[in-house]
Formats: structure tokens, C-alpha cells, sequence
């Protein structure tokens, strides 16, 4: 070969190298570390994940020996509630102070007149309001025309958008949805409207979330906020407390103007884990692109051999489970799928953990859509010993056999089966307590479950057959008959599950299994409010057999029961959904304000 030839292939090989090399590699976007070390990583998962890409973990984490695995959390989780309750703010001064050391920025105009009206509700956890902040955070990437811009965009185009127009402290227009939700929305204001700047407001009518950021998009607007905009309003020494009037670009508040195109897109009754997981980083599980590479990173989130879950915002994370994309209906052929990939100011009632919804208390539970009425609950030892569900085949829209890969149908099929399960034996004694799995027959335990589908819908009519065939359908009952049970199953439909705060308001224990986040996230605690439940399922017989059968799991299961309803009397009024509304509001005021970083409160 010819000195020439070597040369030329020489000169071939470099560049190929550089290729390689520029399209397999990229920089790091490094995020601003928290102004508050002791905080658990964000839950909204703009910042939450490992920096760098490890294998996900398939086991759960060990458990300690000696105790069951259930008493070492609700210790846990017990202890660190009240940690938290001793340690909130008692004055106003104390507010503003923890609110600076928390977020590095001033709290937003009119946080005193909030502070006023929160007092005056007896809100329990005064500080605890890290998912409002996390929500924003993204926004402040924005410049607040543009998302004023948005909102007036997305109003502007049947989008399935409830419309609130706020002017000079009242609402002027108000437009889209149901009576109920807009009754409920307005009321749910009408306490602060006269504390809130001029804005257009987008209420999601869907149950399902709208908003999937790219995660590289998300993470460049969390770092233009956090390095650029956010350091520039704690600059200011002494903020101006109030916002700025007549905001460009909005009208008089009398109507939304019409726009001709939209920027959501609908794939109703389609596979969507493709779309959502590229809210995910990069190096998460969810974004692996081998199939066989798609392991759930369990031991982020559970614990022992069945897996209990120790941290809850984990275990919803969708970025470390991807069998959700096989096992949620959701991901399978969500019932109403209509969604924007660019950053979009819309308010929903739950959403999924990378999805960049933003959170309110939902209107459901302020205008008391599945009521407690306790005239027909009863005392504890009134209630009989088992599991008990009734619902609809809802989760996710069947065709082609797909309420097999649906979270509903897995659960009612999976706790009713009759394959072999594992609960936990003490081979020790009760001073000296040595846990171990053990593998039993489901049927062993078929008494103390009562799980059933009473209706069949949201399918083709040969997967409503089939259900119909497959599952043994109970007759309808009245929410009301839920009391006569001990023990509650919560589960996700197509969204959150509007029974929720009913059953913890009860005298029954609150058996939780949910993906779909909502804005009490703060407020409520796995293991001492309600028991969480896994995706996987391992635990689901032990958790209620525990609670059912063991002396201390029989004692420690009408104590949490009257825990709970105690707490959700506290932290679930509609006072208390109007003032994390109001501190919201507030929040959102401020990122839309074009002085924002000009504008705040100080004492």
C-alpha cells in the first residue's frame, strides 16, 4: 500500500473517532446544590437522581433484624413527624426567616396578610410548603411574559382548560368545565381574591396530567432559576411589597382571545411510556434503551425481602420503576391523553412524578364530591377484619387485551389469586423477634380480603366481555358501606382517587397504592396517617395480614386508624386546602410579575 493510501485511512479513522466520540458523549448539566443540606432530594425529580449513571438496584434494601419490618417504620416515620411538627415557625418573623434560609429569596408580597390568614385556620405545619417551591421553580427559567403568554395561548384554543380571569381582586371570567369545579375553584378563592395580582389562571378539566417537559429542557430552566433569576431577587435588600399593576398582555378580563393553533397534542387510548419517560434524566432506568435493560431500581424504595416501602416519593417516581410502563394503565392507553411539551402554567389536581404540572388542592375534595358521613361509621371493634374495595375497571382504556397490563385489574386479580405468596414468621420469641419469610398459599388468607370490581368500562366491547368472564363482578354498593371494614384499599383510577381523604377521615385503616402525586405530599405520612402500598405487590399480603392477625399489628392498626382520622381532621379541612391554595397563588403571582425579582416581603 502506498504511503499516500496509509495516510488517507489514517486521516479516515481520526474523524471517525471524533464522531464516535461527539455523539456518544455530552456535558454534564451540573445543578445548583440546595441552600439547605438536610433536605431529601427534590420529588419533583428535576434534580432528585443520581448524578452519575449506577446500575439500578433490583432488591430491596436490608432490613434491620430483630422487630417486624412494619414496627421499624412506623417508629420511623412517627418519630421524624414530630421532629417536624416541634420544630415549625411561631411568628411571623420566624416564617420569614425559615422561608429565606429554605428557598434563598424573600417570600412573595403579601406573605404576612397569608401568614395572617393561615393563623387564623390553625394550620398545623405552618413551614412545610417545599412542593409549592419545587413546582415554580422551572417557571422562574421563564421570563414572566412568556408565561403569561402561554396561559393566554392555551386559553385561547379548546384545550380542556377551566379559564379564571382575576382583575383589581375579583373574578371577572370564569369559563370551561363543570358547574361543580367552577363553583368549586371560585369558592376555593373567594377568601384572598382581594391578595392576588391581575392573572389568567389554565385549570386542568382532565383527571389525567398534562405538562411532560424534556428532562434537558427541564434541567435548563431549573438552571437558569437557580444561578440566574432566583440569586437576582435575594439580591434585593428591600423588596417591594406588591405587585406590579395592568401586567402587559392581558386584557380586561372580560373574555379569553381566541387563538388559532395549539401546542397539545392528543393521543388518547395510545401507549404513552415513550412520551413520559423523556421527562426522566438521561441515566435513570425509565431511559434505558434496551428493553432488557428496563430494571426497577427497588431498593431506592424498599425494604426488607417483600419490599415495604421506606420512601414513598421513590417509589413514585416513575424515572427508577419502569415496569410501569407494563403495569400501570396510565402508560398503557391512558382514557384521555392531551398533553404540551413546552412549559406550560397548568393547574391540576394530581400528576406524575417528572411531569411539570403544577399541583392544587383539588376541587373534588373542597366541594365534598365523596363525602364521610359519620352517622353511618361504627367503633372499631364494630368493623369486620378484612381488605375491603369496591371500584371500576378505570386506570386506563382496554383494548386488545391490555386490562392485563392495568394497575386495577393486576391488584383485584393479583390479591385474589391463588398462587403462592410470602408473608413474615417470628422464628424468635416475643422479647428477641426474628422476622423471616415464609412461602403460603393466597387462599390461606382469602378471609381477610374483600377486593372486587363492581363495575366494568373504559374498553372495547371484547375486553369488556373478557373482563366480565375473568373477574367475579360484585353487585354496586354505596360508598357509605366502606365503614363496616377495618381496612381500606385507596388505588389510583385514571388519576388520583377521590376517596382518599373520606376514608382517612373514617374509623378504618387507610391502605394507600398510588403513583399519582398531589399537593398534600407534606402534610400526610406513610406509616402513620395510611399504609403505603409497592407497585410490585410482594408486600400486600404481609401488610394486611400483619395488621390483621399479629398481637401488635392488631393493636398498632386501630391506633393508626384513629391517628389518621385525628390528623385529617386537622390537615385536610377546606381551610386548609384554601390556605395552600392561597400560598400558591401567591407564588405564582409572583413568578409571572415582570419585577419579580423586585418584588417580595420583608420585615
Amino acid at each position: 500500500m502506498r504511503p499516500r493510501q496509509y495516510y488517507l485511512l489514517g486521516v479516515l479513522a481520526f474523524l471517525g473517532i471524533c464522531f464516535y466520540s461527539l455523539s456518544h458523549f455530552k456535558p454534564v448539566v451540573r445543578q445548583q446544590p440546595s441552600k439547605d443540606s438536610t433536605r431529601p432530594p427534590s420529588w419533583t425529580s428535576h434534580g432528585g437522581h443520581d448524578s452519575e449513571s449506577v446500575p439500578p438496584r433490583t432488591d430491596p434494601i436490608p432490613v434491620k433484624e430483630g422487630s417486624h419490618p412494619i414496627w421499624q417504620l412506623i417508629t420511623k416515620e412517627e418519630k421524624e413527624l414530630e421532629t417536624l411538627k416541634a420544630r415549625q415557625s411561631r411568628t411571623l418573623a420566624q416564617a420569614v426567616a425559615e422561608y429565606k434560609r429554605r428557598y434563598g429569596i424573600p417570600p412573595p408580597p403579601n406573605f404576612d396578610k397569608w401568614y395572617e390568614f393561615a393563623q387564623s385556620r390553625n394550620v398545623q405545619l405552618i413551614d412545610e410548603f417545599d412542593t409549592i417551591h419545587e413546582l415554580l421553580t422551572p417557571f422562574w427559567g421563564l421570563q414572566p411574559a412568556t408565561i403569561r403568554s402561554r396561559a393566554k395561548e392555551a386559553l385561547g384554543f379548546n384545550n380542556a382548560l377551566l379559564g379564571v380571569q382575576i382583575r383589581s381582586g375579583k373574578v371577572t371570567n370564569i369559563a370551561g368545565g363543570g358547574e361543580w369545579q367552577r363553583e368549586a375553584t371560585q369558592g376555593m378563592m373567594k377568601q384572598f381574591l382581594q391578595y392576588l395580582p391581575d392573572m389568567d389562571l389554565c385549570f386542568n378539566t382532565h383527571d389525567e396530567p398534562r405538562v411532560i417537559v424534556p428532562h434537558e429542557d427541564m434541567a435548563k430552566l431549573v438552571e437558569k432559576a437557580r444561578a440566574v433569576n432566583m440569586p437576582a431577587a435575594n439580591a434585593v435588600e428591600q423588596p417591594r411589597n406588591s405587585f406590579t399593576s395592568h401586567p402587559k398582555g392581558l386584557n380586561d378580563g372580560r373574555a379569553f382571545e381566541e387563538t388559532k393553533l395549539t401546542r397539545f397534542n392528543v393521543f388518547a387510548h395510545q401507549p404513552t411510556w415513550t412520551h413520559s419517560r423523556m421527562s426522566c434524566p438521561p441515566d435513570s432506568p425509565a431511559r434505558a434503551v434496551e428493553e432488557g435493560e428496563r430494571a426497577d431500581d427497588v431498593a431506592k424504595y424498599g425494604l426488607g425481602e417483600l419490599g415495604f416501602i421506606y420512601n414513598e416519593t421513590a417509589m413514585s417516581d416513575i424515572c427508577y420503576t419502569p415496569s410501569l410502563s407494563e403495569t400501570y394503565g396510565f402508560f398503557d392507553r391512558p382514557n384521555a391523553f392531551n398533553v404540551v411539551h413546552d412549559l406550560f402554567p397548568i393547574f391540576s389536581q394530581s400528576k406524575i412524578s417528572s411531569f411539570a404540572d403544577i399541583i392544587y388542592p383539588s376541587p373534588w375534595y373542597w366541594y365534598q364530591k365523596v363525602a364521610y358521613d359519620e352517622t353511618k361509621d361504627m367503633d372499631w371493634s364494630h368493623k369486620k377484619d378484612l381488605l375491603y374495595w369496591r371500584g371500576s375497571t378505570t386506570g386506563g382504556f382496554s383494548r386488545n387485551g391490555g386490562w392485563r397490563r392495568q394497575h386495577r385489574q393486576r391488584f383485584v386479580h393479583k390479591i385474589n389469586a391463588i398462587e403462592q405468596a410470602q408473608v413474615l414468621v417470628n422464628q424468635g420469641d416475643d422479647q428477641t423477634p426474628n422476622y423471616q419469610p415464609k412461602t403460603v398459599p393466597r387462599a390461606d388468607y382469602k378471609k381477610i380480603m374483600d377486593v372486587y370490581f363492581s363495575h366494568v368500562g373504559q374498553c372495547d366491547p371484547g375486553d369488556c366481555d373478557a373482563q366480565r368472564e375473568f373477574f367475579d363482578i360484585k353487585p354496586m354498593v354505596d360508598q357509605q358501606d366502606a365503614w363496616a371494614y377495618k381496612y381500606l384499599l385507596d388505588i389510583d383510577g385514571n388519576a388520583f382517587s377521590g376517596r382518599f381523604y373520606a376514608f382517612l377521615k373514617s374509623r378504618s385503616l387507610v391502605y394507600k397504592f398510588a403513583v399519582f402525586r398531589e399537593w398534600h405530599f407534606e402534610w400526610l405520612k406513610p406509616w402513620v396517617h395510611y399504609i403505603p402500598l409497592s407497585i410490585q405487590g410482594n408486600e400486600w399480603l404481609e401488610a394486611v395480614r400483619f395488621f390483621a392477625e399479629e398481637t401488635l399489628g392488631k393493636r398498632e392498626a386501630e391506633r393508626l386508624a384513629m391517628q389518621g382520622r385525628e390528623w385529617a381532621n386537622k390537615v385536610l379541612r377546606n381551610d386548609d386546602l384554601e390556605v395552600w391554595f392561597f400560598r400558591l397563588l401567591l407564588e405564582y403571582g409572583r413568578v409571572i410579575d415582570d419585577d419579580r425579582e423586585k418584588i417580595g416581603f420583608s420585615l
